[in-house]
């Protein structure tokens, strides 16, 4: 009878415990996971709860209105035509055809969930609609609006502004746009998707912006990568096949070689030989860890931003797939967030800030809910390392494959790419750099689809997004 007792206590202490486990692991999937699950279309107590509640307000980091409802309960966007487009990625709109826009993403604070029972019992005593908590995102509506309005005619693509320090994103932009007041079937019916945020939703190759940590697995694991020497003859054969440099021909017999070149100068002129190179040097499991340490193949649980999860390649790992990997292509895929947060840490001496877009919460009494606050998504190298690769970016910017985002006067650093799509005539460009100022800590991406090369297209786009920032205050 004792062992029997014995074991009935064993039993119930081991069923208290995976109590103890489920509610702490409730309690952390809801904070890690509450508006995701909030927001999901198939919650049906949330979507018959906001037929009773009048929504607040989505604003922009100055107080611009982005989303409001009128008199009539009917909910209305920004009144400038160019804010509406710019910003409809990020705010969403009444019929949720964006995934994860304010709309949806912040309905738990929007639809007035976050009240206390103070304030319902109020509410209720008035015989009043609750209204919700107002939300003020980080972006900047007019520099969406300008950003939005350098991108080539017709051309798909995307761009993220963050400030590295804090992980603040002041712009998140998607093209094509479409108008969220004014939904066309014209809209509807567009095969380059306006609705698909590609900022956070796109997966691209990166190309030879990927170099950035290709270049900090070399630094970090080869004890002479930074004066090691190193041959481009302009074709490095993998296999049955070349890897070649941009401006090279083979039809044509035009062979581009950068000769002898260091680590640091094959970084300026982004030179595939070196880095396919390198690749093959390291082998694919010591790229494959720096990649990951950058967040490759890692799960992105951000508070109030949802990502795609980029992804470095785990199968079919020849020799040319990881030549071509530490080029930034084989079958290499990145967000332009997660390309911004790349650069972002190289200016942060390595530490990668989380993305936030929600600066605060309001109540509809004035009081402040909740205040969005920097955190650390990770150390993803070495302060010595990233110094080195600052140098390197500025290099790109000052005589490399960059000059086209100077800015004179102001530090500059950053990384041209021209990623391979075989679908597409055209490479898609990218540019991702950072402003060297404490004063005006910011970094971009930018991916412009099916446009050419990353310095004559996407550069340019950079410099002046950064110009229109410095010249309004940033």
């Amino acid at each position: 009878m004792k062992q029997v007792k014995n074991n009935i206590r064993k039993v119930c202490r081991f069923l208290c415990g995976l109590f103890v486990l489920l509610a702490v692991f409730g309690g952390y999937s809801i904070t890690v996971n509450g508006n995701r699950w909030f927001s999901s279309s198939s919650n049906v107590f949330v979507r018959n709860k906001k037929k009773d509640v009048i929504p607040g307000n989505i604003l922009d980091r100055s107080g611009v209105l982005l989303a409001w409802n009128d008199a009539s309960e009917n909910r209305l966007y920004a009144t400038d035509e160019n804010v509406r487009k710019a910003m409809v990625h990020v705010v969403g709109d009444k019929q949720g055809n964006v995934n994860n826009g304010a709309e949806s993403f912040m309905s738990s604070s929007l639809y007035g969930f976050k009240m206390n029972l103070a304030e319902r019992f109020a509410c209720f005593v008035k015989g009043e609609k609750r209204t919700g908590d107002h939300v003020y995102l980080t972006l900047d509506a007019a520099l969406s609006a300008y950003a939005s309005s350098l991108f080539p005619a017709g051309k798909a693509g995307a761009m993220v502004v963050t400030n590295w320090k804090t992980g603040e994103v002041l712009t998140e932009i998607s093209l094509p746009q479409y108008d969220p007041q004014q939904l066309t079937q014209a809209a509807r019916n567009n095969p380059q998707k306006p609705f698909y945020n590609r900022a956070v939703q796109g997966l691209y190759a990166p190309g030879s912006t990927f170099k950035i940590v290709t270049a900090a697995s070399a630094l970090e694991n080869v004890s002479d990568a930074a004066n090691r020497g190193y041959q481009c003859s302009g074709m490095l054969q993998v296999g049955d096949r070349f890897i070649t440099d941009a401006g090279t021909d083979l039809e044509q017999g035009k062979v581009v070689s950068h000769g002898q070149l260091t680590l640091m100068r094959a970084f300026q002129v982004s030179c595939n030989n070196t880095f396919a190179q390198i690749a093959l040097n390291l082998g694919d499991q010591k790229l494959k860890k720096t990649a990951e340490n950058f967040g490759f193949n890692d799960n992105f649980l951000f508070r109030d931003v949802v990502v795609e999860n980029s992804a470095y390649p785990e199968k079919n790992r020849t020799e040319r797939e990881i030549a071509w990997t530490g080029v930034g292509q084989s079958e290499l895929t990145a967000t332009p967030l997660h390309m911004c947060m790349v650069a972002a840490a190289v200016a942060n001496d390595g530490v990668m800030m989380e993305p936030f877009t929600v600066q605060r919460t309001v109540a509809n009494n004035g009081t402040v809910r909740s205040e969005g606050k920097s955190r650390i998504y990770r150390t993803v190298m070495g302060p010595e390392t990233a110094k080195v690769l600052q140098e390197y970016m500025r290099l790109v910017v000052q005589s490399g494959t960059g000059t086209a985002a100077n800015i004179p006067g102001i530090k500059v650093c950053g990384k041209t790419g021209s990623a391979e799509v075989d679908t597409q005539e055209n490479t898609n460009a990218w540019f991702v750099g950072y402003l060297a100022e404490e004063s005006h800590p910011y970094a971009i991406a930018i991916v412009v689809e099916d446009a050419g090369g990353g310095g004559s297209v996407a550069a340019p786009i950079a410099r002046q997004v950064w110009q229109w920032m410095l010249n309004n205050g940033y």
